[in-house]
């Protein structure tokens, strides 16, 4: 018995790192032929290009598709261009808010989490991602971990509440229901757990406001659940719009790198929340390009809807302020998740 077990695993493994080298090899000729301006595409989250105004629906965003200008989007006009008229033809991840139902609803995170029933949670999961799937959806901004003990805090329905533990569960059986156990399936969604970190915990309960706390209060109350998603085999993760160590989480290189790539050995790759890389401005940390440039080196992979990657890099990477190795380890990982 204990042999079968061992080949089976021996066997398990191979299997994976050939899966892993054809991937690699893939991706590899894949960025060799693409331009600089077609890799910041595939970081670009359903917007405009540059100064020009973020489009969301209709003709303009589609003819930036064609153009490998835009990376994640939705609907089936998008994702037809992006796979038979543009010049790679990679195709969009397609993301969406799938957080209690698609078709079928049911009890918000809150309610469901009172159930104590991790069972059922992925059953809902499940068939949340069986029905989404049927929609062109490959994405879902969800699960949402964030822990919060404070009930004016307007964002409390999305969440599993106050207790790391019951959140923790929750986590991964969210995971669990969405991702099923493999990716390549038709029927699954990528999950994308949200928001990293410590979301949950702003001053006074005022949503974006400072959080401020000690590490052993982090690492003990609010991060476990991040944690236990990402142990789960989560496949992205959105960054929060807070401050940590009064760095804000989206251009945070001990949170984002140190922690959640090295410490944690998270391999997925990292959105921001909607335009969250353009509003480090208002914490003073610089123009667009400058804070644009921050967040991509803290480990940020794809922009949501702020243009800040599309409408910069390029300029950057020409000044030496960012290297084109750089934009080309934030394409890969989404190349990977679209793999």
């Amino acid at each position: 018995m204990k042999i079968k077990i061992i080949l089976f695993f021996l066997l398990t493994s191979s299997l994976v790192q050939a899966q892993d080298q054809d991937m690699d090899k893939f991706i590899d000729e894949l960025l060799g032929k693409m331009t600089l301006e077609e890799k910041l595409g595939q970081l670009n989250l359903s917007s405009g290009v540059g100064d020009l105004k973020v489009i969301t629906e209709g003709e303009g965003r589609v003819e930036f598709i064609k153009q490998g200008l835009i990376g994640s989007s939705w609907g089936y006009e998008s994702q037809k261009a992006a796979v038979n008229e543009s010049r790679m033809g990679i195709p969009l991840i397609t993301g969406r808010d799938v957080i209690h139902g698609y078709k079928t609803t049911f009890p918000i995170p809150l309610a469901m989490s009172c159930m104590w029933d991790p069972a059922r949670i992925e059953k809902m999961a499940r068939i949340s991602a069986i029905e989404a799937s049927c929609a062109g959806i490959n994405w879902t901004y969800s699960p949402m971990v964030d822990i919060s003990r404070d009930p004016r805090w307007g964002r409390v329905a999305e969440g599993a509440g106050e207790d790391p533990y019951l959140g923790s569960e929750m986590a991964k059986a969210y995971v669990r229901g969405y991702q099923g156990d493999d990716l390549r399936a038709e029927n699954t969604l990528m999950a994308c757990v949200k928001h990293f970190a410590l979301y949950g915990a702003p001053e006074a309960g005022r949503d974006y406001n400072t959080v401020d706390m000690s590490r052993v209060t982090m690492f003990q109350n609010y991060l476990p659940p991040y944690k236990a998603a990402i142990d789960e085999g989560a496949g992205s993760v959105m960054t929060a719009f807070n401050v940590i160590d009064m760095v804000p989480a989206t251009g945070n290189e001990w949170l984002l790198n140190e922690l959640l790539r090295e410490q944690w050995g998270f391999d997925g790759f990292v959105v921001t929340d909607y335009t969250a890389v353009n509003e480090m401005m208002d914490h003073g940390l610089g123009d667009l390009q400058t804070v644009a440039a921050k967040a991509l080196q803290a480990g940020v992979d794809m922009d949501m809807v702020g243009q800040s990657f599309i409408g910069t890099l390029g300029a950057s990477v020409k000044a030496g302020t960012v290297s084109e190795a750089e934009v080309d380890q934030a394409c890969r990982r989404v190349l990977e998740a679209k793999y």
